[in-house]
């Protein structure tokens, strides 16, 4: 064939978007864009869909206000729908498996729905996160094979990475800058404008896909070592009685200090986006030093604030087999009803270990999502109960708690472990 038989794309006025799986990063998309014109929400979650059609997002980055301001907006669990469509978005997940490889099986089935539908002219983005050269090495062929059609000859793709902080209510979609790319510099022009029209922050045309996958990757790879750098610093600090957070108020007066803390580092994105990283790194004969450093030391801290508790139960003479601990909290992070690949649990594991009972709070977490995935069974605390406290997760219904209101649910020398310092140093037992 020559170049001139090449698919005509459509203009930007003319494109009609389904947007391929509804959570955190999808509705936001969905709604944006349905704001101005024709989109479909597509999820294979009905219950999830039947949801959204009565305005209840339970991911809570949307609220039925802003789904009913979104005029051109509708969801469906029906693939047929998508063939009214000519451009995609695809913002499914990109998890890692129990031996932390990238699984991209929601990935690679979103691609089969959308390559059965897919026809001359159409344009694929993907937002999932994934490690360099996954969307054209392993989406593109799984397109053609179930579209019979050709890359860059009958349709074209584009990457866009997703940067949705989950429970943020400040940085929102159209206010965080968003890169964008495409496969010729025609279709990476089409979706940089495209994007550009919801998002007020402005955009950044990346030179290639591969270019715009590696950035998205980096982003929370960089992040993630930071992290691990303060964590292993508060372990450090720990061992010669030095508050951590005190050390990192005082670092922090200097123009240049990076504002991290310590913690538990899980989620959908820092705890998992790493390892896409790696994974291609070790496939091409490298292997990656610093970055698993970092990651083994987060993936630690569960097994290291368990051994503090333990230790601090012990000095005061509190029996820890049979004992009785408070988690509150149990989401990856604060004020979001989030729990995947949450580190909670690696810390109620180690716990538990140690023979002791171990009850868990959150007024965010899902209780059905909790039993389902780990077998933990959310409860109300007991005042005057508990041996131990630990504060694991920072929702702003915890900080509104004071101090003494976290003391009354253990007995009268219980440990008080503050793991995000929301309360003085004077007022807690243990911090991280």
């Amino acid at each position: 064939m020559s170049s001139t038989d090449i698919a005509a794309t459509p203009s930007l006025d003319d494109l009609k978007i389904a947007v391929v799986g509804l959570g955190y990063v999808g509705l936001p998309l969905a709604v944006e864009f349905g704001r101005i014109r024709d989109v479909i929400g597509f999820d294979i979650n009905q219950s999830r869909i039947d949801a959204l059609r009565r305005g209840e997002d339970t991911t809570l980055e949307t609220d039925a206000e802003e789904m009913a301001e979104a005029k051109h907006l509708s969801f469906s669990t029906d693939p047929a729908d998508l063939a009214k469509c000519n451009l995609y978005i695809v913002t499914v997940p990109t998890p890692i498996d129990a031996h932390r490889r990238p699984d991209l099986t929601p990935l690679i089935k979103a691609s089969e729905t959308v390559g059965k539908v897919l026809k001359r002219g159409d344009i694929i983005v993907y937002e999932s996160t994934v490690y360099p050269g996954a969307t054209e090495e392993d989406c593109v062929p799984v397109l053609e094979r179930f579209s019979g059609l050709t890359y860059n000859h009958d349709f074209f793709c584009g990457y866009s990475p997703e940067r949705i902080n989950p429970g943020d209510k400040e940085h929102r979609l159209p206010t965080i800058r968003k890169v964008t790319s495409g496969s010729t510099p025609k279709i990476a022009t089409l979706v940089d404008s495209l994007y550009a029209s919801i998002i007020t922050a402005g955009t950044y045309k990346a030179e290639t896909i591969r270019v715009a996958e590696a950035a998205k990757v980096i982003e929370n790879t960089q992040r993630d070592l930071n992290i691990a750098l303060i964590n292993e610093l508060a372990i450090i600090f720990n061992r010669m009685g030095i508050d951590t957070e005190a050390v990192l108020k005082a670092a922090g007066t200097k123009w240049n200090f990076l504002p991290f803390r310590p913690g538990l580092v899980g989620g959908h994105c820092i705890g998992v986006d790493p390892y896409y990283l790696t994974h291609k790194a070790e496939a091409m004969g490298y292997h990656p030093e610093v970055i698993l450093a970092g990651r083994r030391i987060n993936d630690g801290m569960g097994n290291y604030v368990a051994g503090q508790m333990v230790k601090g139960m012990l000095k005061r003479r509190i029996q820890v087999d049979g004992a009785r601990v408070l988690v509150l909290g149990l989401t990856f992070k604060e004020n979001c009803p989030d729990l995947r690949n949450t580190r909670v649990v690696d810390v109620i594991a180690e716990l538990r270990e140690y023979g002791i009972e171990v009850d868990v709070t959150d007024p965010l977490a899902s209780p059905a999502e909790a039993e389902r995935e780990y077998g933990i069974k959310l409860v109300s605390p007991k005042e005057g109960y508990y041996d131990g406290v630990i504060i694991a997760v920072p929702h702003d219904e915890f900080k509104r708690l004071d101090i003494k209101a976290v003391r009354n649910f253990g007995r009268r020398k219980a440990v008080v472990y503050d793991l995000k310092s929301i309360f003085l140093a004077e007022d807690s037992d243990l911090r991280l």
